[in-house]
């Protein structure tokens, strides 16, 4: 390994835990339709919407360029133009480009589509053209902007869109077979590595949009090239040093290193060196890229210097900032972070992209070890905040996913920002890569839900088989399927949500008292051909209340059930949403509803209402509201918008009487 800044006390030798290829997992029930949703209309409508956006003009060396399509947005909030600080989603078209890609890859995995890979053949044939004989491949600063590359990374995403064509590349090239765009982006790669480093004569920069860091690492595993994992480790190792590279970069072009839209480095979290970084700051986003990327280079390079630091801000973001959704980011001023304990529901900005991000950064914690403190919060994210982005049917999304709706919000076709939609249809169809993690001995199961997974451990193959309606019902069946006997460490999860839980394998109880850890029952024995484990985990409805620092929140209470968070839509019930109140010791009970929303489980509850009725037009009483009884029912949050327009509402209003 090649030597690296940290020194050899701080490189710790503990296992790591990779996580598998798409290829390896085969996904059913609640997953597996969600893939199949984004297989048969996702993944083509994302490539039908970039051509229409003339994406692909922008790329095609053998077409005019099309000029600046989306026009460019002055970065000052008093409204100067100033030089440098501009910004149009047009110069990370390539960054679409590439989650397209690797979307349409795990597609192509699920379900033949002829059409779509010859499409995305032909896309990836123009790139090869694109790209410049020293390895550049950029289509804003080639078609846009000729002669300017490498002149603004703190606010033009260059490293960021070649992060997205390398995990593109990556994808197609484990999903198909083909390798052709793998081999173009690892010519990128090591033109990048030529430009960028500690080494004298090398530009001493990081991208203003965390991304690359992750993506090299991603590459890097797939190509099992040390240099581009050395060069992730460089990317994090110089964010936030001084001199600092943003400041000295704008004097390089003219331009006042202080004209900048935010007029701080918390918004790219470039404010400090990472390992002195204990706060959640900043455009939400990139903080998540960043922190995933942290976590890739920790696992690979046992550096404990970055695992402390990312524990710290794991604990303010779970602590402090992190909506029950998984939704993170209340802002839309800068897409981001204000203030501790900021949680506002119907304001809520909650990007779909930050919750997807949230699911990267804690599968890449747990290359670190298995530890339910990361999955729980992983299956959190999954379960709601990010799915919420993407329609029951895969059409239509969701950029913002606020808690509570007035009946105005709703899904939308495409964006002027259209980073959400590939973003989502790329993590759902990779979603049994999230699933496991596997080291040189031990498999971790992360993740619940019906699904065949195949490993090579301990000399010999393991394909494990889960059997369950998970997450609409707790008993999970894994049956092992070896070709010899072989021995290896199971990690089971045991989620936090859950207050009872019984393990077997063969039919002979284990006790989890004696062999959990950091939330994992690990069993650890020689396994054959034909053993079965069965995970029963209690699935009661849950009643749950926020810290009352969330001012937002006071006196309300949210449903929950499993991993699925619940919500109230306008369409299942008759009364306002907000007159609504749920006492303490009103009864709600679990419907299995196979015909709703493609099969969910649905709560109803007891409840009171608040009305209007003998007011007489007043405004204003000294007598208090008339209370009378209802029972109100609540659907999966993930699920709202998928049918009548009105009202939604998460938090509920709460009496103890």
């Amino acid at each position: 390994m090649t030597k690296a800044s940290t020194k050899p006390s701080q490189i710790a030798s503990r296992a790591r835990f990779r996580p598998p290829a798409v290829p390896q997992i085969d996904v059913r029930g609640f997953w597996g339709g969600r893939v199949d949703a984004v297989a048969a209309r996702t993944a083509d409508i994302l490539y039908d919407r970039c051509v229409e956006a003339r994406m692909l003009e922008q790329i095609d060396p053998d077409r005019p360029p099309p000029g600046v399509v989306i026009p460019f947005h002055s970065m000052s909030p008093t409204g100067d133009e100033f030089t440098g600080a501009t910004v149009t989603t047009q110069m990370f078209w390539d960054s679409d480009w590439g989650k397209t890609i690797e979307t349409a890859a795990y597609s192509l995995y699920r379900r033949r589509n002829p059409e779509l890979e010859k499409k995305i053949d032909a896309v990836i044939d123009i790139y090869e053209k694109l790209q410049q004989p020293d390895g550049y491949l950029s289509s804003w600063y080639q078609r846009i902007q000729p002669g300017l590359r490498w002149t603004n990374l703190r606010d033009c995403h260059e490293l960021y869109c070649a992060g997205h064509l390398i995990e593109g590349a990556v994808a197609y090239y484990q999903a198909t077979g083909k390798r052709k765009l793998l081999d173009v982006l690892c010519r990128y790669a090591d033109h990048i590595g030529e430009t960028f480093g500690p080494e004298p004569g090398k530009k001493k920069g990081y991208c203003g949009h965390e991304e690359i860091e992750l993506a090299l690492v991603k590459l890097g595993r797939a190509t099992g090239r040390q240099k581009y994992l050395d060069l992730a480790r460089y990317f994090i190792d110089q964010r936030g040093q001084q001199p600092h590279y943003f400041d000295e970069e704008a004097r390089a072009r003219g331009a006042d290193p202080k004209n900048f839209h935010f007029k701080t480095y918390e918004y790219n979290q470039s404010h400090k060196p990472v390992r002195e970084q204990d706060k959640v700051v900043g455009h939400a986003v990139r903080a998540m890229y960043l922190y995933s990327g942290m976590a890739d280079v920790a696992t690979e390079f046992g550096d404990d210097t970055l695992r402390v630091a990312l524990d710290r801000l794991w604990d303010d973001l779970t602590g402090k900032n992190l909506y029950l959704t998984g939704g993170l980011g209340p802002s839309a001023a800068n897409e981001g972070f204000t203030a501790d304990y900021d949680l506002p529901n119907d304001t809520a900005y909650a990007e779909t992209c930050a919750a997807v991000a949230l699911v990267f950064w804690a599968s890449r914690m747990l290359g670190m070890g298995p530890n339910a403190r990361y999955a729980d919060v992983m299956e959190q994210a999954l379960y709601n905040g990010s799915i919420s982005g993407l329609s029951m049917d895969g059409s239509r999304f969701f950029y913002e996913n606020p808690l509570e709706s007035r009946g105005k919000h709703h899904r939308w076709i495409w964006h002027r920002c259209p980073c959400c939609p590939p973003n989502i249809g790329r993590m759902v169809a990779s979603i049994g890569s999230y699933f496991y993690g596997q080291s040189e001995d031990a498999i971790a199961v992360h993740l619940y839900g019906d699904n065949t997974g195949r490993f090579e451990i301990a000399g010999g193959k393991v394909t494990l088989t889960q059997e369950t309606r998970y997450p609409w019902d707790g008993v999970v069946a894994i049956t092992v399927e070896t070709d010899a006997l072989l021995p290896f460490k199971l990690h089971l999860r045991i989620p936090r949500w859950c207050r009872k839980a019984a393990l077997s394998v063969n039919d002979e109880t284990i006790e989890l008292s004696g062999v959990s850890e950091n939330g994992y029952a690990t069993i650890e024995r020689v396994w054959k051909r034909g053993d079965t484990i069965r995970l029963d985990l209690e699935m009661e409805i849950r009643r749950v209340y926020a810290n009352p620092n969330v001012r937002q929140n006071l006196g309300r209470v949210a449903l929950a059930r499993g991993p699925v968070l619940y919500c109230a839509e306008a369409t299942d019930n008759a009364a306002d949403l907000q007159q609504l109140t749920l006492p303490a010791d009103g009864a709600v009970t679990a419907t299995d509803e196979p015909t709703l929303l493609c099969g969910v489980v649905s709560l109803c509850a007891e409840g009171e209402v608040e009305t209007a009725a003998g007011w007489n037009g007043e405004l204003y009483r000294s007598a208090p509201p008339t209370r009378t009884k209802t029972s109100f029912k609540a659907i999966p949050y993930f699920a709202w918008d998928n049918r009548e327009p009105g009202q939604m509402l998460v938090w509920l209003r709460s009496s103890t009487a």
